[in-house]
């Protein structure tokens, strides 16, 4: 299956914010608030363009599992 560029960046987003979610569960550190701020505009961006990124490789992926069945 061959991704576009836009599956790309939502799929490196994912990785991030997976990335990131691990780090704050076994260290309890937040890379991304320390890299842009506690809750900075930039910091509340990066994490609403994860959650978007996930939901829309939920549905890409979903819809081309269906094509394939």
């Amino acid at each position: 299956m061959k991704m576009s560029a836009l599956e790309w960046v939502a799929f490196i987003l994912v990785v991030v914010g997976a990335i990131n979610w691990g780090l704050v569960g076994l260290f309890s550190f937040d890379l991304v608030a320390t890299i842009f701020g506690d809750m900075s505009v930039i910091s509340r961006i990066v994490y609403v363009l994860v959650g978007v990124s996930a939901v829309y490789l939920v549905a890409t992926v979903s819809g081309k599992a269906k094509k394939t069945v």
